[in-house]
């Protein structure tokens, strides 16, 4: 959008060369932390200068550059050519530790899948909420398998070719014994309260210290 056309102010000084006006503008705009309008730039101009037309000057002068002169709302600023907004982005992965919920569950289908959702509960003795299931098939930690056999035809889970490389594993035959577990430290040799028999051992809540990429799904995380 082209600049307002304003009144300019009459001077008993001559205004100085639209090109020094361009710098005032310039200067003016990238010292400012916030969009300025036109009436607020010529207050800051000397008298005699016409903003309107130092700030038209300046929008053709950085069109194809890295940054661009663009209105906002009723004011103007300078901003990221929108091509090379990618340049601008910083990705940073953060670690966070799996709910004690989703440890469990994530440990019974890598030690007996494919599992059920009833086979899954029947181990643990509580019930699987689906935004356990669903924060796992996100992470690519777990798929779907084949349906049962059975009246229902229940979808099973089973890890994924993700989960075996996060690990180091070839296949879920190398995942660690309970032996391996408890020399690594990732299980006591006494059985919490709740534990979870016929998974990795009576010890198998043992696996916060497993870390996973962060998640948008925070609410699904301890």
């Amino acid at each position: 959008m082209e600049p307002e056309i304003g009144i300019v102010r009459d001077s008993l000084f001559e205004a100085p060369p639209l090109g020094e006006q361009e710098r005032m503008v310039e200067a003016i705009l990238f010292a400012s932390a916030e969009p300025l309008g036109q009436s607020a730039i010529a207050d800051r101009l000397p008298h005699g200068c016409d903003a309107a037309a130092a700030l038209a000057a300046l929008v053709k002068r950085y069109e194809g550059r890295g940054v661009r002169l663009v209105r906002v709302g009723d004011a103007w600023a300078f901003r990221t050519a929108p091509d090379l907004g990618f340049l601008m982005q910083k990705e940073r992965v953060e670690t966070r530790k799996l709910s004690r919920a989703a440890i469990e569950t994530l440990a019974i289908i890598a030690y007996h899948q494919p599992a059920t959702r009833a086979e899954i509960e029947e181990i643990r003795g509580v019930s699987v909420s689906r935004g356990t299931i669903d924060l796992l098939l996100e992470l690519d930690w777990i798929r779907l398998g084949r349906r049962r056999m059975t009246p229902g035809r229940p979808v099973t889970f089973v890890v994924t070719q993700h989960f075996l490389d996060h690990f180091g594993l070839e296949s879920p035959r190398d995942l660690p014994g309970i032996k391996e577990l408890r020399e690594a430290g990732l299980l006591d040799n006494r059985p919490p309260p709740g534990a979870m028999p016929g998974l990795i051992g009576d010890d198998a809540d043992q696996g916060e210290d497993w870390d996973i990429p962060d998640d948008d799904q925070e609410e699904m995380f301890d």
